[in-house]
């Protein structure tokens, strides 16, 4: 299946280059391209991308406040395309933000084509969100810096089982339903019966606030191996 694909970026020669690499592939799309946030929420709605690729700053609108707007659409509007943020890494601030809002990972503008390939690719599936190397050190790292535990993600935790324990600490660590699978051994159709009442559970969007979850509740510590 064909990923569709939008992409949002302010500079004319950095937004032509990714366009240019990903409409390469023979399984993506480039569906519509957009120099902001506002236009890039526009072209999103008009296109109905599966993924868009957002820079974080840019005029007019940034790129969280443009993913908000996509995660979150108002009445009427159905669709809701996965995000995945481009970033550096000092861009820590916006990233506990960008993964409450749902942002599905983040991307280093300075990755190889080959990862960035692979991020578009993962984040369609909708399996391994936090596949992308940088995901995982940004949540640790604002974590770090956000010590202050939600208590009705502590609550929400007390309803799981133990099994379903043991799977959110390893999508936490950035393991695929597969690689969970092969962990605990057990079937990976097993994995996604679990995933799905996880996301029940804890009123979770997807991967990535389950992860977010994890860490706010303390069931993971910034740091740890998960």
């Amino acid at each position: 299946m064909t990923i569709r694909v939008v992409v949002v970026d302010d500079q004319d020669m950095v937004r032509s280059g990714l366009a240019g690499l990903l409409s390469a592939q023979s399984d993506i799309d480039v569906v519509g391209e957009a120099p902001n946030g506002r236009l890039g929420v526009e072209v999103s709605r008009s296109t109905h991308p599966d993924v868009v690729l957002m820079d974080v700053r840019m005029p007019e609108m940034d790129g969280l406040e443009a993913a908000r707007r996509l995660l979150d659409p108002p009445p009427g509007v159905v669709h809701r395309p996965k995000v995945l943020m481009l970033t550096t890494f000092d861009l820590d601030d916006y990233v506990y933000e960008a993964l409450q809002a749902g942002v599905s990972g983040f991307l280093l503008k300075a990755a190889p084509v080959a990862e960035l390939v692979q991020a578009v690719r993962v984040i369609a599936s909708g399996d391994a969100l936090l596949a992308p190397s940088v995901t995982r050190r940004l949540i640790e790292d604002v974590s770090r810096r956000r010590p202050p535990l939600r208590r009705d993600a502590r609550l929400r935790m007390n309803g799981l089982t133990p099994r379903e324990r043991d799977v959110l600490l390893l999508v936490a660590r950035g393991l695929s339903n597969t690689e969970i699978a092969a962990n605990l051994v057990v079937a990976e159709q097993t994995v996604k019966t679990h995933m799905t009442r996880l996301l029940s559970k804890l009123g979770a969007r997807d991967r990535t606030q389950l992860v977010v979850m994890a860490y706010e509740s303390g069931l993971v510590a910034p740091g740890s191996s998960a």
